[in-house]
C-alpha cells in the first residue's frame, strides 16, 4: 500500500497524472470514497497523464464517459446506481475489460467482486476542504 496527501485540486491532478504514466495498457483503477472526495478530479489527472485532451465530468447520469486520445482511451464509470449483475452487465463494463483501454470506476465498492484481480484500488479520504489522502492498493491486498 502506498499513501499520498494532496493539498489542492491541482496537486490531485498532478498526482494522478504522474500515476497514469506508470500504468500498463488495460489497467483498471477503482475508487473507494463517498461524495466530494475527489474521484472525478483524480480521473481528470489520469486523462491528462494518458495524453488525452478532454474535459472530464462525472458520469453520474451517463454511467460511462469515454475520453479518447491519439494513443490512449479511458472509460470512466460511475457504479453508484448499479444494483446487481444484470445492471452491471447492461453497462458494457465486461466488454471494456477485454480491451487495452484504461478504465476508472467510481463507487467500485458496488461491483468489487467483478473487478479484475490486478485492479488498482484507490481509497480516498477527505481530510478537510482541500486536503485529500489517497491510499493505493492492489485488489488482492484487500480481499
Amino acid at each position: 500500500m502506498k499513501e499520498y496527501l494532496t493539498n489542492s485540486y491541482e496537486e490531485t491532478i498532478n498526482l494522478a497524472s504522474d500515476f497514469a504514466k506508470t500504468l500498463p495498457k488495460g489497467s483498471v483503477i477503482a475508487y473507494i470514497g463517498g461524495l466530494g472526495m475527489g474521484k472525478t478530479a483524480f480521473t481528470a489527472g489520469l486523462v491528462k497523464g494518458l495524453g488525452i485532451d478532454s474535459d472530464v465530468s462525472s458520469p453520474t447520469f451517463a454511467i460511462c464517459n469515454t475520453y479518447i486520445g491519439d494513443v490512449n482511451t479511458l472509460h470512466h464509470f460511475d457504479m453508484y446506481r448499479v444494483d446487481g449483475w444484470d445492471d452491471l452487465y447492461s453497462t458494457g463494463f465486461y466488454d471494456y475489460l477485454d480491451t487495452d483501454d484504461y478504465i476508472a470506476v467510481e463507487w467500485s465498492e458496488n461491483i468489487f467482486s467483478a473487478l479484475p484481480d490486478d485492479a488498482v484500488i484507490i481509497e480516498i479520504e477527505k481530510i478537510d476542504d482541500n486536503i485529500r489522502k489517497f491510499k493505493f492498493y492492489n485488489k488482492l491486498e484487500i480481499e
